[in-house]
């Protein structure tokens, strides 16, 4: 027998069981798993996926291969799909008079360890209020905010700004680092003085690295050309790495503001970059990333 699952979120919250199945593909793309994860049929995705098709008149996804892609018209569908999925939360607890008090907040480990800490402890300061914080890469984040596991996300990496809506929170500096007694410390430098360099960087999905990959490419360079390439995920092995002259790096000033270590500069890779709020479009989560922020209350500890 079939489970009912798949008509319902968490915490009981009801859903149209055909856009629940899509949003379930959309996440796996792969039938297989879509079906696992629901406990259905493989043949019953596939059926409520056609249907679903069917009544809008349209194709949602299609194969290259063996591997499944979304059409235009399904990534619009996944949007309007998960802001349906976020509002009919926010419609229970207004129809029960409730109003959010834990918040999900994801952040990028830049933001989550280094920016935020002073906002958590004014949120928690209310002995009613309560959070969640993920701390993770980019890219997990706009995964787990597009399953509808966060509220919003804080991100320094790049991400789709047709999909979410978002605004600025801050501009923060970039800088190069070294060992303190590194003859780079304190000079503004080429990029083809670094080529003989070890560099450290974060891991794939890090917005941190994406930024100075994608800047490093605009001057026709990529990792591959430094003598060297270390990936670490590890704010604190880096710093310590690069402050016993291991290698170079380059990371967030926030990150490095208490440390002992050289600071370089690079025209072109050392520019001041952005730390968005991203959230799910057509609901309330920029209220809330506000009032946690404290944008609403004048705080501007972190808009600087």
């Amino acid at each position: 027998m079939e489970s009912n699952h798949s008509e319902y979120l968490s915490d009981g919250v009801y859903m149209d069981s055909k856009l629940f199945t899509f949003l379930t593909l959309c996440q796996t793309m792969n039938y297989r798993l879509a079906a696992e994860r629901l406990h259905l049929s493989q043949p019953a995705v596939t059926k409520q996926i056609q249907s679903l098709e069917q009544s809008l008149q349209t194709k949602l996804f299609f194969y290259d291969g063996h591997t499944l892609h979304k059409t235009e018209k399904c990534l619009l569908l996944e949007r309007y799909a998960i802001s349906m999925q976020y509002q009919f939360e926010e419609l229970q607890m207004a129809i029960a008079d409730k109003k959010r008090l834990k918040l999900r907040i994801g952040a990028t480990k830049t933001i989550g360890d280094y920016v935020l800490i002073d906002a958590i402890r004014d949120y928690l300061s209310y002995p009613e209020h309560e959070l969640s914080l993920i701390v993770d890469n980019t890219k997990n984040l706009l995964q787990l905010l597009d399953e509808n596991q966060l509220d919003f996300a804080i991100i320094e990496g790049t991400f789709r700004k047709s999909k979410y809506d978002s605004y600025l929170l801050r501009m923060e500096p970039f800088v190069g680092i070294c060992a303190k007694s590194s003859p780079l410390n304190g000079k503004n430098l080429t990029i083809e003085e670094l080529l003989n360099e070890t560099i450290i960087v974060r891991e794939d999905g890090s917005g941190t690295r994406r930024i100075f990959e994608e800047r490093l490419m605009s001057y026709g360079y990529e990792l591959n050309d430094f003598f060297r390439q270390v990936s670490i995920s590890s704010f604190v092995s880096i710093k310590a790495l690069v402050s016993s002259g291991i290698g170079i790096s380059f990371l967030y000033k926030s990150v490095i503001s208490d440390d002992d270590i050289g600071v370089f500069t690079v025209d072109g890779l050392t520019e001041p970059h952005a730390f968005h709020v991203v959230y799910t479009r057509n609901t309330n989560a920029k209220n809330y990333s506000e009032e946690f922020l404290g944008k609403k209350t004048g705080n501007k500890n972190l808009a600087r």
